[in-house]
């Protein structure tokens, strides 16, 4: 009899094992978890002229669109250095999300990478491109992207092995 019972457990696991994984939706697809997390850094946008500029009105549009790709992507927070370009960058897509800008100090990345490994989720980041490399690779990512002051509109996403995808904020 004990046999059978220990049969019965085993089978029972067996099927356990092969079952959907409730991550899946009804398509089919993987939808995402608590425990998948993907860090999204940026440059800020387009930027005017001047000291602490503002989004002209190029960068304006394209931070509308950063939101219209990233708002349904399980982010839980944002970080921008105080400048009003990485805030403004941020911006539309926290309001969409219900979330706070959080500023940082670009001249502390460490307190930045501790603050980010403290959620247990998504994230965005809004940098500088002297800046935006080096997080990167903070963040686990390889290779490091090289910026120069032209480039605008990349969003690297480092998802949780270090993979970098490229994304143009169309």
């Amino acid at each position: 009899m004990k046999t059978w019972r220990g049969l019965v457990l085993i089978a029972a696991a067996m099927l356990g094992a092969c079952a959907v994984p409730s991550t899946l939706d009804h398509s089919g697809t993987s939808a995402p978890t608590t425990n998948e997390k993907t860090i999204f850094v940026i440059r800020h946008l387009h930027k005017a002229q001047g000291d602490d500029p503002p989004l002209n009105k190029e960068g304006a549009a394209a931070a509308e669109r950063l939101a219209d790709m990233l708002e349904d992507e399980g982010i839980l927070a944002t970080f921008a250095t105080p400048t009003r370009r990485a805030r403004e960058t941020a911006a539309p897509l926290s309001n969409r999300i219900g979330v706070a800008i959080t500023e940082y100090d670009a001249r502390n990345p460490e307190a930045l990478v501790a603050s980010v490994s403290a959620i247990d989720g998504s994230v965005l980041v809004v940098g500088h491109s002297n800046t935006v490399p080096d997080l990167v690779e903070r963040f686990g990512g390889y290779p490091a992207p090289r910026l120069t002051e032209d480039d605008y509109g990349t969003i690297f996403a480092i998802d949780p092995m270090g993979n970098v995808e490229e994304l143009p904020v169309d």
